[in-house]
């Protein structure tokens, strides 16, 4: 997401640096040209606290913005330290009360206590949801005025081009069973479990396989489960892929089966392919992105019985709305737009540089 609005931001004539404590990751290559790296070499983003401090002293930018709940305090902390008045904006990911009710962890614990401690000293903070903006204004109090919404962006160009490129893979032939998709990483909070259940239960009444794309902690419970409901011929793990698109695309139907998800963006990557969708009806923004069922089936989270039936129901339909419309709401050139408002409130537009 952050690279998609740093290679926007450059096209509008806006400069752009993009601070990481390591540079490295799948997404690095697709990082524009224009746009420039600063690598703080950091084997963890708190490491890196020192050096973002100094870049900030030195390169006294506009504006910094962050995402995920440690940036966001390390972005706080090190716009302290620096000494200077960098408009810091945070961005939330997720639910927070959702989240850190399944993560009991002490570090859980003690980045809860932070959180509420240090994000009143950001400049704003986006939710990328109305109901993770409600959830924390209730977790952290805050002030109205300093929280806003912004949906996460799609490339819809960029997506569609992806989409396209040919797959040689057996699943994807010509008049193949329909694929069941899932995306996302193999853990705890995407509830992958239920997913697989779900399936075992339409499988044992139509020819389909699933397949789910990401890679995580999970991997090997996933794999007994799948060893022990006998589905080892019909279940795909392919890992981390890089384009998930050329899958969202030829898929029956895709399936989110998140206990929680702030703004998911393979459901909304999804409908950007056209593709059918059943959601869990789960905290956070599934349900808003859906517009509570109007674009796909929402369902109880954790009952695959349930999520068993919409499957089938949606891959033995023979229309469905066509969903890249509510994708298009969410398109990367308008999302940017949202983001300037807030990030440069006195921001002018130039000549786009494309």
């Amino acid at each position: 997401m952050f690279v998609q609005l740093a290679n926007e931001f450059v096209a509008l004539g806006i400069r752009v640096d993009f601070a990481l404590a390591s540079a490295r990751g799948p997404y690095l290559d697709e990082i524009a040209a224009n746009v420039r790296i600063i690598d703080f070499s950091a084997s963890g983003v708190r490491r890196a606290l020192p050096k973002l401090a100094r870049y900030l002293r030195l390169e006294r930018p506009d504006v910094m913005l962050s995402g995920l709940d440690h940036a966001n305090l390390i972005a706080i902390l090190a716009r302290f330290v620096s000494g200077n008045r960098t408009r810091c904006v945070i961005s939330m990911r997720s639910v927070p009360t959702a989240v850190y009710r399944v993560d009991r962890s002490v570090r859980g614990r003690i980045a809860s206590h932070l959180m509420r401690a240090a994000y009143r000293f950001a400049d704003k903070i986006i939710a990328n949801s109305e109901f993770v903006a409600l959830d924390l204004s209730q977790f952290l109090v805050v002030p109205s005025g300093k929280l806003h919404v912004i949906y996460n962006p799609l490339n819809i160009n960029a997506i569609e081009t992806s989409s396209r490129v040919t797959i040689d893979h057996p699943w994807c032939a010509a008049g193949a069973p329909p694929i069941v998709l899932g995306v996302g990483s193999l853990a705890v909070l995407k509830d992958f479990p239920t997913l697989i259940r779900a399936f075992s239960s339409v499988r044992s009444k139509r020819d389909c396989r699933l397949v789910i794309l990401g890679e995580g902690p999970d991997r090997g419970k996933l794999e007994m489960l799948i060893c022990k409901m006998g589905l080892q011929r019909d279940v795909y793990l392919p890992g981390f892929v890089s384009n998930p698109y050329v899958w969202m695309r030829r898929a029956g139907v895709f399936v989110s089966s998140s206990l929680t998800e702030g703004c998911p963006n393979a459901l909304m990557q999804a409908l950007a392919c056209g593709t059918p969708a059943v959601s869990t009806d789960c905290p956070g923004g599934s349900a808003e992105i859906l517009e509570r069922g109007k674009w796909g089936r929402l369902v109880p989270v954790g009952e695959s019985e349930a999520m068993a039936a919409a499957i089938s129901s949606t891959l033995a339909s023979t229309t469905h709305p066509d969903v890249r419309k509510r994708a298009n709401d969410f398109a990367l050139n308008k999302i940017a737009q949202e983001y300037l408002h807030i990030l440069l409130p006195d921001y002018l537009p130039s000549a786009p540089e494309r």
